[in-house]
């Protein structure tokens, strides 16, 4: 498993994504949040779905990936919401300790 990741989620209220992301931060799930805005097509309980959403991008460590997915579970407005994990199998150096540094990795 990368040492490194981003945790990837959608929702149709962008307050909501905000909300994740500041509980993330503030604590240390991940060191940073990236949200913007899309349109998602999907199939949902048999239809056909288009909707505005904001998708939510965070970025963590492995070792703190499980406590995120809880967060989100816990603060998400939807049903189900996407939680995906793509790996970071590289960066550089300097940002790779700062991503450490503020999960708490860095703190022992």
């Amino acid at each position: 498993m990368a040492e490194f990741c981003t945790v990837t989620t959608t929702t149709d209220d962008r307050a909501a994504a905000e909300r994740i992301a500041r509980a993330a931060v503030e604590r240390r799930l991940g060191a940073c949040a990236r949200i913007y805005p899309a349109t998602s097509l999907y199939r949902w309980k048999g239809a056909i779905e288009t909707a505005e959403e904001t998708v939510l991008e965070i970025k963590t460590t492995a070792a703190r990936r499980d406590g995120l997915e809880a967060l989100i579970l816990e603060l998400h407005p939807y049903e189900l919401p996407e939680i995906v994990v793509h790996p970071i199998v590289d960066g550089s150096e300097a940002y790779l300790a700062w991503l450490s540094e503020e999960t708490g990795a860095g703190s022992g």
